[in-house]
């Protein structure tokens, strides 16, 4: 693990800047890993949606543990920049666990991970606070055992599953976010936010790194700047722009007979010449 890998760490941290935010176009497989790197961002986050559509899974911690894993190592040998893996709620439902899910995406060679909060069950759809603090301890203790300051994203998602009274979620927000903050969070990930006279005051209260989830309508980066936030991410955005760009060819092959869909894409000797 060495050197290397604390060093994209340390990097990653320190490209979490409040204002400043660090801007992720997150991928789903080495080739999309390689365009990212290529277009000059300074690190690489992967969808754990869209490698698990890629191989054939639904969203919500479907796909098996090390198919993921597999698909997070392709991801960070194909890039030279810092890696965050999306590793949903830690592939196991207790911090041991978790724990050995983080140290195995840390030998995969990621320098960053994501948590979230989110069960998937509407009867309980927020996971304990103590139990993420937990996993979150547990990350923590997997990376200082490799001697890798892992940048940890703890994400909740209160606003995203619309969890409680509508009044009520931005102190739930602020709550679980400093919980998460005091366990060794680096960044808080609040999906499911797109109004900025909310992300504004969100940041105010954590006064810590806090990621949010750009996706139609969202504010632009500027605004999304001066608001305070310190990162970025496109979540499966992407790769669902990507179906949709298919989609539209199929339709036009099909129903026009015509390619214009093909018109201004990479050429194949560029896609050639970025797999290395």
């Amino acid at each position: 693990m060495g050197d290397d890998l604390r060093a994209k760490a340390e990097l990653l941290l320190a490209l979490h800047q409040p204002g400043r935010p660090l801007v992720l176009v997150n991928v789903w497989d080495a080739a999309s890993a390689r365009i990212v790197e290529d277009a000059g961002l300074p690190a690489v986050a992967t969808t754990s949606a869209g490698i698990a559509f890629c191989h054939g899974y639904p969203d919500g911690q479907k796909i098996p543990r090390d198919l993921m894993l597999e698909a997070i190592s392709r991801i960070c040998r194909a890039v030279s920049v810092p890696v965050t893996a999306d590793m949903e709620a830690g592939y196991g439902p207790t911090a041991d666990e978790v724990r050995e899910a983080a140290g195995r995406a840390l030998e995969a060679g990621a320098a960053g991970l994501n948590l979230e909060d989110g069960t998937g069950d509407a009867a309980g759809p927020l996971a304990s606070v103590s139990l993420q603090r937990e996993k979150i301890r547990a990350i923590r203790e997997a990376g200082d055992a490799r001697g890798v300051p892992i940048v940890i994203n703890a994400r909740t998602d209160v606003f995203l599953d619309a969890v409680g009274a509508p009044e009520e979620r931005f102190g739930q927000a602020v709550a679980r976010g400093h919980a998460f903050r005091e366990a060794g969070a680096d960044c808080v990930f609040v999906p499911g936010v797109t109004d900025r006279d909310v992300i504004a005051p969100l940041v105010r209260e954590l006064a810590f790194p806090v990621n949010v989830l750009a996706v139609a309508g969202s504010p632009p980066i500027r605004e999304l700047s001066a608001a305070g936030v310190a990162r970025v991410s496109l979540g499966s955005g992407p790769m669902r722009a990507t179906m949709s760009l298919l989609q539209r060819l199929i339709q036009e092959a099909i129903t026009q007979g015509s390619y214009t869909e093909l018109e201004g894409i990479v050429s194949h000797a560029s896609m050639n010449g970025l797999m290395r």
